[in-house]
């Protein structure tokens, strides 16, 4: 006969066993979903109640429809194992001192004006982006939510039954908690991500995130480091990696028109 530890035990190792064909998360993709629309729920909230979230209205419509097109041209690619499971939602946060994009489980999207001020480049913006995409397709964020809070707080979470931890997750992912730091292997995984979804974009430069993070180090250099840097590992390697990739890929890394990244600019008055 079983004891009730026994049964506890056998049922974990089941679950672990299932880890490897699903991405490495004792979550299902179903689950990644059902907490990611929870934490966006909050994060929209937060941002609504400070006036900082531009609604998907008509005040915005021209500053998304040149969004999207960025978005779409990445999640269309071809290489993004999600994309016709995960909802995937991008929205703008109007901040134009904070330099930066997340991602939460499941899809959901959030890019800072600042981020849209900063950069001058379509294919850097488009870089930024896909390395973000592939944090929710490649499933980081929930895992490193996993290894933070367990399985059976995420799922409470999930389940809209832990509203405490909640405010704690969506506080995390913002930034205004410490910030979701990932693993060194996560971020590596993600920037090589970004390099084939660009890659098959058909459009934009493969090495597309390079660019952002050259122009990161040179202002370090300058003795203004960005904020960005101080959750995120040390560009240097990046964009050597990055390069060495697009070019072991032979993927085109010459630059698309900024007529996107433009439009959304002047919709936004930045």
């Amino acid at each position: 006969m079983y004891t009730p530890f026994c049964v506890l035990a056998l049922f974990g190792l089941l679950l672990l066993s299932g880890c490897e064909d699903n991405d490495g998360v004792i979550f299902s993709s179903e689950d990644d979903i059902k907490l990611g629309q929870q934490v966006a729920a909050k994060v929209d909230s937060t941002y609504r109640a400070k006036g900082q979230l531009l609604e998907r209205n008509n005040s915005n419509a021209q500053a998304y429809q040149s969004l999207d097109r960025i978005v779409n041209r990445v999640l269309n690619s071809g290489d993004v194992k999600y994309r016709n499971e995960f909802p995937w939602s991008v929205k703008i946060i109007k901040d134009d001192n904070t330099l930066n994009a997340f991602a939460t489980p499941g899809g959901h999207i959030y890019v800072f004006t600042g981020l849209i001020k900063y950069l001058q480049e379509e294919d850097h913006f488009a870089g930024v982006l896909a390395h973000e995409i592939a944090h929710a397709d490649k499933r980081h964020s929930v895992k490193q939510l996993q290894r933070d809070y367990g399985i059976a707080i995420l799922l409470s979470v999930a389940l809209g039954n832990n509203p405490g931890a909640l405010q704690q997750i969506a506080a995390q992912l913002t930034g205004t908690l410490a910030g979701l730091k990932f693993s060194r292997n996560a971020e590596t995984e993600a920037d090589e991500a970004s390099v084939s979804y660009l890659a098959g974009t058909k459009h934009y430069a493969c090495d597309g995130a390079a660019g952002f993070f050259i122009k990161i180090e040179q202002e370090a250099k300058q003795g203004t480091p960005p904020e960005f840097l101080s959750t995120h590992p040390s560009p240097e390697n990046r964009i050597q990696r990055i390069q060495q990739l697009a070019q072991e890929k032979g993927c085109p890394t010459t630059s698309a028109p900024d007529s996107d990244l433009n439009q959304l600019k002047s919709a936004l008055k930045l």
